[in-house]
Protein backbone atom coordinates (compact mmCIF):
# COMPACT_ATOMS: atom_id res chain seq x y z
CA UNK A 1 0.00 0.00 0.00
CA UNK A 2 2.82 2.38 0.62
CA UNK A 3 4.68 1.79 -2.65
CA UNK A 4 1.50 2.48 -4.78
CA UNK A 5 0.75 5.69 -2.38
CA UNK A 6 4.43 7.10 -3.45
CA UNK A 7 4.21 6.10 -6.78
CA UNK A 8 1.02 7.69 -6.52
CA UNK A 9 2.70 10.88 -4.94
CA UNK A 10 5.42 10.97 -7.36
CA UNK A 11 3.34 10.84 -10.66
CA UNK A 12 1.78 14.24 -8.90
CA UNK A 13 4.77 15.23 -8.18
CA UNK A 14 6.01 15.30 -12.19
CA UNK A 15 2.64 16.97 -12.97
CA UNK A 16 3.09 19.80 -10.88
CA UNK A 17 6.30 20.14 -12.71
CA UNK A 18 4.79 20.38 -16.09
CA UNK A 19 3.33 24.18 -17.36
CA UNK A 20 -0.02 24.43 -17.48
CA UNK A 21 -1.10 26.65 -20.40
CA UNK A 22 -4.68 25.63 -21.51
CA UNK A 23 -6.55 27.73 -23.73
CA UNK A 24 -9.35 29.00 -22.13
CA UNK A 25 -11.53 28.44 -25.45
CA UNK A 26 -11.75 25.31 -27.66
CA UNK A 27 -10.43 25.74 -31.32
CA UNK A 28 -13.47 25.77 -33.43
CA UNK A 29 -13.21 23.42 -36.44
CA UNK A 30 -15.01 25.51 -40.27
CA UNK A 31 -14.01 22.80 -42.67
CA UNK A 32 -10.55 22.44 -42.88
CA UNK A 33 -9.86 25.75 -40.84
CA UNK A 34 -9.44 25.95 -37.45
CA UNK A 35 -9.63 29.07 -35.26
CA UNK A 36 -8.63 29.69 -32.03
CA UNK A 37 -9.30 32.51 -29.65
CA UNK A 38 -6.64 33.92 -28.03
CA UNK A 39 -6.95 37.27 -26.04
CA UNK A 40 -9.06 40.68 -26.61
CA UNK A 41 -8.18 40.69 -30.08
CA UNK A 42 -5.56 38.29 -30.78
CA UNK A 43 -6.36 35.01 -32.71
CA UNK A 44 -4.71 32.17 -34.46
CA UNK A 45 -6.19 30.76 -37.53
CA UNK A 46 -4.37 27.03 -39.00
CA UNK A 47 -4.98 26.03 -42.39
CA UNK A 48 -3.62 22.93 -44.18
CA UNK A 49 0.45 23.51 -43.15
CA UNK A 50 -0.13 27.23 -42.37
CA UNK A 51 -0.45 28.80 -39.10
CA UNK A 52 -1.62 32.49 -38.82
CA UNK A 53 -1.14 34.62 -36.17
CA UNK A 54 -3.76 37.70 -35.89
CA UNK A 55 -1.92 40.68 -33.93
CA UNK A 56 -0.16 38.49 -30.85
CA UNK A 57 -0.82 40.08 -27.86
CA UNK A 58 -1.05 38.75 -24.27
CA UNK A 59 2.37 37.19 -23.87
CA UNK A 60 3.78 34.15 -25.38
CA UNK A 61 2.95 31.65 -23.24
CA UNK A 62 -0.91 32.18 -24.80
CA UNK A 63 0.37 30.44 -27.65
CA UNK A 64 2.31 27.55 -25.91
CA UNK A 65 -0.24 24.51 -27.86
CA UNK A 66 -0.37 26.53 -31.04
CA UNK A 67 2.44 25.60 -33.76
CA UNK A 68 4.93 28.74 -34.84
CA UNK A 69 3.33 31.14 -37.41
CA UNK A 70 3.84 30.87 -40.84
CA UNK A 71 2.33 34.45 -40.99
CA UNK A 72 1.77 37.07 -38.95
CA UNK A 73 -0.62 40.22 -39.80
CA UNK A 74 -0.58 43.61 -37.07
CA UNK A 75 -3.94 45.32 -37.71
CA UNK A 76 -2.44 48.74 -35.93
CA UNK A 77 0.31 50.47 -33.96
CA UNK A 78 -1.03 50.33 -30.59
CA UNK A 79 0.17 48.07 -27.90
CA UNK A 80 -3.07 45.16 -27.99
CA UNK A 81 -1.97 45.19 -32.06
CA UNK A 82 1.77 45.80 -32.24
CA UNK A 83 2.84 44.07 -29.17
CA UNK A 84 6.96 43.96 -28.90
CA UNK A 85 7.37 42.30 -25.63
CA UNK A 86 4.83 39.29 -27.45
CA UNK A 87 6.68 38.87 -30.73
CA UNK A 88 10.40 39.33 -29.08
CA UNK A 89 9.20 36.04 -27.01
CA UNK A 90 7.72 34.05 -29.57
CA UNK A 91 8.95 31.97 -32.39
CA UNK A 92 8.55 34.07 -35.45
CA UNK A 93 11.81 34.05 -37.34
CA UNK A 94 10.21 31.83 -39.95
CA UNK A 95 7.13 33.67 -40.49
CA UNK A 96 6.19 36.14 -43.17
CA UNK A 97 5.09 39.38 -41.59
CA UNK A 98 2.01 41.24 -43.80
CA UNK A 99 1.65 44.75 -42.01
CA UNK A 100 0.46 48.39 -42.78
CA UNK A 101 3.54 51.16 -43.05
CA UNK A 102 2.97 52.61 -39.61
CA UNK A 103 3.69 49.20 -37.99
CA UNK A 104 6.64 48.37 -40.32
CA UNK A 105 8.06 51.93 -38.97
CA UNK A 106 8.20 50.70 -35.82
CA UNK A 107 9.32 47.11 -36.03
CA UNK A 108 12.72 46.60 -35.47
CA UNK A 109 15.04 46.11 -38.38
CA UNK A 110 15.59 42.49 -39.37
CA UNK A 111 17.09 41.83 -43.07
CA UNK A 112 15.90 38.50 -42.44
CA UNK A 113 12.59 39.06 -41.87
CA UNK A 114 10.22 38.48 -44.53
CA UNK A 115 7.41 41.02 -44.51
CA UNK A 116 4.96 42.52 -46.93
CA UNK A 117 3.76 46.40 -46.54
CA UNK A 118 0.60 46.96 -47.88
CA UNK A 119 -2.02 49.84 -47.49
CA UNK A 120 -5.74 50.33 -47.44
CA UNK A 121 -7.57 48.28 -50.59
CA UNK A 122 -3.89 46.74 -51.87
CA UNK A 123 -3.83 42.89 -52.09
CA UNK A 124 -1.12 40.09 -52.08
CA UNK A 125 -0.65 35.80 -51.27
CA UNK A 126 1.45 34.72 -48.77
CA UNK A 127 1.90 31.12 -49.04
CA UNK A 128 -1.05 30.66 -51.08
CA UNK A 129 -3.21 32.81 -48.80
CA UNK A 130 -5.02 35.41 -50.49
CA UNK A 131 -5.10 38.50 -48.13
CA UNK A 132 -7.00 41.92 -49.13
CA UNK A 133 -7.15 45.10 -46.59
CA UNK A 134 -10.07 47.46 -46.57
CA UNK A 135 -9.95 50.62 -43.93
CA UNK A 136 -10.25 50.43 -39.89
CA UNK A 137 -11.22 53.78 -38.75
CA UNK A 138 -13.12 56.30 -36.47
CA UNK A 139 -16.12 57.87 -37.29
CA UNK A 140 -16.47 61.01 -37.93
CA UNK A 141 -12.99 61.41 -39.54
CA UNK A 142 -11.05 64.27 -37.61
CA UNK A 143 -7.57 64.99 -36.62
CA UNK A 144 -7.96 63.95 -33.14
CA UNK A 145 -9.47 60.27 -34.05
CA UNK A 146 -7.46 57.48 -32.53
CA UNK A 147 -7.76 55.33 -35.40
CA UNK A 148 -7.58 57.73 -38.59
CA UNK A 149 -8.08 56.48 -41.82
CA UNK A 150 -5.46 54.98 -43.90
CA UNK A 151 -2.99 53.66 -40.79
CA UNK A 152 -3.96 50.38 -39.58
CA UNK A 153 -5.46 47.31 -42.00
CA UNK A 154 -8.62 45.48 -41.89
CA UNK A 155 -8.01 42.37 -43.06
CA UNK A 156 -9.65 39.73 -45.96
CA UNK A 157 -8.10 36.75 -45.85
CA UNK A 158 -9.42 34.23 -48.70
CA UNK A 159 -8.51 30.16 -47.30
CA UNK A 160 -9.56 27.93 -50.13
CA UNK A 161 -13.05 28.35 -50.74
CA UNK A 162 -13.59 30.53 -47.01
CA UNK A 163 -13.39 34.41 -46.87
CA UNK A 164 -12.49 35.38 -43.61
CA UNK A 165 -12.95 39.37 -42.12
CA UNK A 166 -10.49 40.79 -39.31
CA UNK A 167 -12.15 44.07 -38.23
CA UNK A 168 -9.48 45.66 -36.64
CA UNK A 169 -10.45 48.80 -34.81
CA UNK A 170 -12.85 50.01 -36.59
CA UNK A 171 -16.23 52.02 -36.69
CA UNK A 172 -19.54 50.95 -38.46
CA UNK A 173 -17.81 52.27 -42.10
CA UNK A 174 -19.18 52.09 -45.52
CA UNK A 175 -15.99 49.45 -46.68
CA UNK A 176 -17.31 46.86 -43.84
CA UNK A 177 -21.05 47.44 -44.43
CA UNK A 178 -20.48 47.01 -48.30
CA UNK A 179 -18.95 43.51 -47.86
CA UNK A 180 -19.61 40.34 -49.74
CA UNK A 181 -19.49 36.75 -49.39
CA UNK A 182 -17.95 36.87 -46.19
CA UNK A 183 -17.60 33.40 -44.18
CA UNK A 184 -16.09 33.99 -41.40
CA UNK A 185 -15.70 38.23 -39.60
CA UNK A 186 -14.58 38.90 -36.61
CA UNK A 187 -16.14 42.47 -35.52
CA UNK A 188 -14.83 44.71 -32.47
CA UNK A 189 -17.03 46.42 -30.18
CA UNK A 190 -15.88 48.14 -27.16
CA UNK A 191 -16.79 52.35 -26.85
CA UNK A 192 -14.86 55.00 -26.70
CA UNK A 193 -12.59 53.27 -29.37
CA UNK A 194 -14.46 51.15 -31.79
CA UNK A 195 -18.40 50.42 -32.37
CA UNK A 196 -21.19 50.77 -29.96
CA UNK A 197 -23.31 46.82 -30.19
CA UNK A 198 -25.80 48.35 -32.00
CA UNK A 199 -22.99 50.03 -34.64
CA UNK A 200 -21.41 46.44 -34.30
CA UNK A 201 -24.46 44.49 -35.18
CA UNK A 202 -26.01 46.89 -37.63
CA UNK A 203 -23.00 46.45 -39.76
CA UNK A 204 -23.11 42.63 -39.83
CA UNK A 205 -26.79 42.93 -40.55
CA UNK A 206 -25.69 44.71 -43.79
CA UNK A 207 -22.91 42.40 -44.92
CA UNK A 208 -24.11 39.02 -43.40
CA UNK A 209 -21.17 36.78 -42.79
CA UNK A 210 -21.92 33.48 -42.53
CA UNK A 211 -20.61 32.97 -38.58
CA UNK A 212 -19.33 36.24 -37.02
CA UNK A 213 -17.40 35.95 -33.41
CA UNK A 214 -17.25 39.71 -31.78
CA UNK A 215 -14.37 40.03 -29.83
CA UNK A 216 -12.03 43.22 -28.87
CA UNK A 217 -15.16 43.93 -26.30
CA UNK A 218 -12.78 43.87 -22.94
CA UNK A 219 -15.02 41.24 -21.16
CA UNK A 220 -16.68 44.74 -19.80
CA UNK A 221 -20.21 44.23 -20.15
CA UNK A 222 -21.62 47.78 -19.50
CA UNK A 223 -19.48 48.50 -22.53
CA UNK A 224 -19.77 45.38 -25.12
CA UNK A 225 -22.88 43.36 -24.53
CA UNK A 226 -22.10 40.36 -26.05
CA UNK A 227 -25.65 38.52 -25.44
CA UNK A 228 -27.07 41.49 -26.42
CA UNK A 229 -25.26 41.44 -29.71
CA UNK A 230 -26.29 38.63 -30.53
CA UNK A 231 -29.83 39.32 -30.10
CA UNK A 232 -29.80 42.34 -32.21
CA UNK A 233 -28.35 40.35 -35.23
CA UNK A 234 -30.47 37.15 -34.18
CA UNK A 235 -33.74 39.60 -34.85
CA UNK A 236 -33.13 40.56 -38.09
CA UNK A 237 -31.06 38.18 -39.81
CA UNK A 238 -31.40 34.77 -40.19
CA UNK A 239 -28.30 34.34 -42.42
CA UNK A 240 -25.74 34.60 -40.16
CA UNK A 241 -24.43 32.13 -36.87
CA UNK A 242 -23.39 34.47 -33.90
CA UNK A 243 -20.41 32.51 -31.70
CA UNK A 244 -19.60 33.88 -28.57
CA UNK A 245 -16.61 33.02 -27.17
CA UNK A 246 -14.44 34.49 -23.82
CA UNK A 247 -11.76 36.17 -24.82
CA UNK A 248 -11.08 37.37 -21.82
CA UNK A 249 -9.32 35.23 -18.69
CA UNK A 250 -8.73 37.02 -16.24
Amino acid sequence: MKTHLGLLLSFLFLLSLQPIVAQENAADVIGDITIQPIVHGTLAITWKDQTIYVDPYGGAERFSEIAAPTLVLITDIHGDHYNEETLNALPVQDAHFVVPQAVHDLLPDNPARATSVIGNGEKTTVNGIGIETIPMYNLPETEESRHPKGRGNGYILTLGDQRIYISGDTEDIPEMRNLENIDVAFICMNMPYTMTVEQAASAVNDFKPHIVYPYHYRGRPEISDTEKFKALVEAENKDTEVRLRNWYTE
